[in-house]
């Protein structure tokens, strides 16, 4: 039998200091759209037509994320039409 291979995730980089807060706001809204979105992929919804808002909320749970806003589920349908593309 193989044995499991461990995944060993980067270290990360801390954010740059000094910006607005709506610059962390937004930059960490990124990071939790894209999260989604390739979730949603994952799961079979390529098209953003059919990533509703409710199937993104419900695999916000599933995945252990905060409920996002209309916002984030806009740009998570915006990553999902960037990458069909």
């Amino acid at each position: 039998m193989a044995a499991a291979a461990s995944i060993v995730m980067p270290k990360r980089k801390p954010l740059p200091a000094g910006l607005p807060r709506e610059w962390y706001e937004n930059h960490n809204r990124r990071l939790k759209a894209m999260r989604l979105a390739i979730s949603l992929l994952d799961t079979g919804t390529y098209d953003a037509k059919r990533a509703t808002n409710r199937k993104i909320r419900t695999m916000a749970v599933r995945v252990g994320i905060h409920r996002p806003s209309n916002l984030t589920c806009r740009m998570v349908r915006a990553f999902i039409v960037a990458n069909a593309g």
